[in-house]
C-alpha cells in the first residue's frame, strides 16, 4: 500500500506541473515566459551537474548492507552535498562576470541548491522504504512551489517575480521537511573518505550522462529560440515544458517503486531465471506505461490545445506537440530503461555514450529538419523526433546485453491504445469533438485492455501465497 501510495504522488507531481505551467504560460507574455523557461532548464542543469552524482550514489549505495553503514553513507552523503553547493554558489557568483544579471544568478544558483537537496533527501527517505513520508513530501514540494510560482507571477506577471515565488516556495517546502523528519536521518557517524572515492567513482560518470541529458533539451531549445525567436519559439518551449514532464515523471515512479528491487536481487543472486523475469516484468511496465501515457496526451491535445492554451502560443504549440511527443516518450525509455543493464553491470563508458549519442542526434535531427524541410516548429521537432529514434535504436543494444524475459501482451495493448488517438488525428479537420471522442475512447479501451493484462500477468501471481 505504501509503494501505491508513493506512487500516487508522482502521478500528482505531473498533474500539478502540467497544470502550473499552463497557468504561468496564461499570466506571462511570450517573450517573459520564453526567459522563464530557459531559467529553469538552466537551473536543472546547474542542479544535475553539481548534485546528481550525490543522488546517483545514494541511490546505489544508501542505505549499505552492514550494521551501522546508513550513519556513514549518510554522513559522506551530507559532506558531498554541503561542498558540491558551495560550489554551486561560487559558480552562480561567477556568472555575473559574464554580464548574467546579479539577482538571476543568485537565484539560479539558489534554486539549483534547493532543487538538489531536496531531490536528495526524498531519495534517501525512498531508499529507507519510508514511502508514507515520501509520498507526503513529494506531494507538498510540487504544491508549495506550485503555490510559490502563481503567487510570484500573480503580483507581478513578469519573470523576475515569478523566479522569486518560485524560490519562496522552496524556502518553505524546506522548513517542511526539516519538520517532518526532524526524528529521522539523525543518527551522527565520524566522516570517512574512502566512501567519498566510491561515490564519486560510481557517481560522477553516472551523472555525467544526466549532465549530457540536460543539455539535449537546453540545445534544442537554443536552436529553436535562435532560429525562430524568442516569440516564436515559445509555442514550441511551451509543448516541450509541457508534454515531456509526464513522461519523466511517470517513468520516474515506476523506477522508484521497481528498481530498488532489481538492484537487490541483481546483487544478492546474479542473473538468475528469477532475475531475469524480474527484470522482463520492469521493463515490460516501463514500456507500456509511457505507451500508455503518450496515448493520453495525444488524445486530449486537441481540445487542450483549442481550450487550454493562449492564443499567442496555440499555433506553435500545436504544430511542435505532436513530434514532441514522440521525442518525449523515446528519450524517456533512452535514459530510464535501455542503460539498465550498464548501471547493473557498473558499465560507465556505455552509459556515457549513449547519453552523448542522444544528445548529439536529437539536435543533428533538428538542425537537419530545419536545413532540408523549413524553418518551422513542425520540421524541426520533426527532425527531433526522428533523431530521438536513432538513439532508441542504438540504445536496445545496450538493454539487450543481459538477458531478460519481456512481458509481450500488455505492451502490444499499450502500442495499440496509442494508434488509436493517433489514427483518430486525420479527422479533426472534418469534425474536431467526433475525432477526438474516436480517439479517447478506443485508447481509453486499449489502454485498459493493457492494464488488466498487467495484472494478469504480473501482479496477481505475485498476490498468491
Amino acid at each position: 500500500m505504501a509503494k501505491i501510495v508513493a506512487l500516487a504522488a508522482y502521478f500528482y507531481q505531473a498533474a500539478v506541473a502540467f497544470g502550473l505551467l499552463i497557468a504561468v504560460a496564461h499570466l506571462l507574455t511570450p517573450a517573459d515566459y520564453a526567459a522563464y523557461s530557459l531559467f529553469i532548464s538552466i537551473s536543472q542543469f546547474a542542479a544535475i551537474f553539481c548534485f546528481e552524482w550525490v543522488r546517483f550514489a545514494c541511490s546505489r549505495f544508501y542505505p549499505g548492507q552492514g550494521a551501522g553503514s546508513e550513519a556513514l553513507e549518510r554522513r559522506a552523503l551530507s559532506v558531498e552535498f554541503a561542498v558540491c553547493s558551495a560550489v554551486c554558489l561560487i559558480a552562480a557568483f561567477a556568472s555575473i562576470v559574464f554580464s548574467v544579471p546579479a539577482e538571476i544568478a543568485v537565484l539560479g544558483g539558489l534554486v539549483a541548491i534547493f532543487q538538489g537537496g531536496s531531490d536528495l533527501h526524498l531519495t534517501m527517505l525512498r531508499f529507507r522504504q519510508e514511502f508514507r513520508v515520501f509520498s507526503r513530501l513529494q506531494g507538498s514540494r510540487a504544491t508549495i512551489l506550485a503555490a510559490g510560482t502563481l503567487a510570484g507571477a500573480a503580483v507581478a506577471p513578469n519573470f523576475t517575480c515569478t523566479v522569486i515565488g518560485l524560490m519562496a516556495g522552496y524556502l518553505v517546502y524546506g522548513l517542511l521537511a526539516m519538520f517532518l523528519t526532524r526524528n529521522t536521518l539523525s543518527e551522527a557517524a565520524r566522516f570517512e573518505t574512502p566512501l567519498v572515492r566510491k561515490h564519486f567513482v560510481y557517481g560522477s560518470v553516472a551523472a555525467s550522462a544526466s549532465v549530457i541529458g540536460i543539455l539535449t533539451p537546453l540545445g534544442l531549445k537554443a536552436i529553436l529560440t535562435a532560429m525562430l525567436g524568442a516569440g516564436a519559439a515559445a509555442g514550441a518551449l511551451l509543448a516541450l515544458d509541457l508534454l515531456q514532464r509526464p513522461f519523466v515523471l511517470i517513468v520516474s515512479a515506476l523506477q522508484a517503486i521497481q528498481y530498488p528491487d532489481v538492484v537487490a536481487t541483481y546483487d544478492r543472486e546474479g542473473a538468475t531465471p528469477i532475475f531475469r523475469r524480474q527484470l522482463g516484468e520492469y521493463y515490460s511496465l516501463l514500456t507500456g506505461l509511457t505507451l500508455m501515457t503518450a496515448a493520453g496526451i495525444f488524445a486530449l491535445l486537441q481540445p487542450v490545445g483549442q481550450f487550454v492554451i493562449s492564443a499567442g502560443l496555440r499555433s506553435g504549440f500545436l504544430a511542435a506537440a505532436p513530434f514532441v511527443i514522440g521525442l518525449a516518450a523515446c528519450r524517456a525509455l533512452t535514459f530510464n530503461m535501455l542503460p539498465t543493464p550498464a548501471h547493473l553491470q557498473h558499465r560507465l563508458l556505455a552509459i556515457f555514450v549513449l547519453a552523448a549519442l542522444d544528445c548529439l542526434l536529437l539536435n543533428a535531427g533538428v538542425l537537419a529538419g530545419g536545413y532540408l524541410g523549413s524553418f518551422s516548429d513542425a520540421a524541426l521537432m520533426a527532425g527531433g523526433m526522428i533523431g530521438a529514434l536513432c538513439a532508441l535504436a542504438i540504445g536496445v543494444r545496450i538493454m539487450t546485453s543481459l538477458s531478460f524475459d519481456f512481458v509481450w501482451p500488455p505492451v502490444i495493448l499499450s502500442a495499440m491504445g496509442l494508434a488509436m488517438p493517433v489514427l483518430a488525428t486525420a479527422g479533426f479537420g472534418y469534425s474536431l469533438w467526433t475525432s477526438v471522442s474516436v480517439g479517447v475512447v478506443g485508447g481509453a479501451f486499449f489502454c485498459l485492455l493493457g492494464l488488466y493484462s498487467y495484472f494478469v500477468k504480473m501482479i496477481r501471481p505475485q498476490a498468491r501465497p
